[in-house]
């Protein structure tokens, strides 16, 4: 079952593509979704992964704190959204 993963603190710059290739070092990525402005279809710096669960622990393990584009991602096990939106 996949594992859905969070990617905090993106350049604003990253696109999908580039998401899913950086994600795939460490295996087959199910999905890449980059969350966007409503308004401007702009990056809102985050997105969202989902891979197989055992690459996505690797994928956690190895990427979280690591630079992109001089910012330093937060990677993480995606939590559920809270209901009081």
């Amino acid at each position: 079952m996949p594992k859905k993963i969070y990617v905090g603190n993106l350049p604003f710059t990253t696109s999908e593509d580039d998401l899913r290739k950086l994600f795939e070092q460490y295996g087959t990525v199910h999905s890449a979704k980059l969350v966007t402005d409503r308004v401007t279809s702009r990056s809102r710096g985050f997105g969202f992964i989902e891979m197989d669960e055992d690459e996505a622990e690797a994928a956690i393990e190895a990427l979280n704190g690591s630079d992109l584009d001089g910012r330093g991602l937060r990677v993480s096990e995606a939590r559920e959204r809270s209901e009081s939106r």
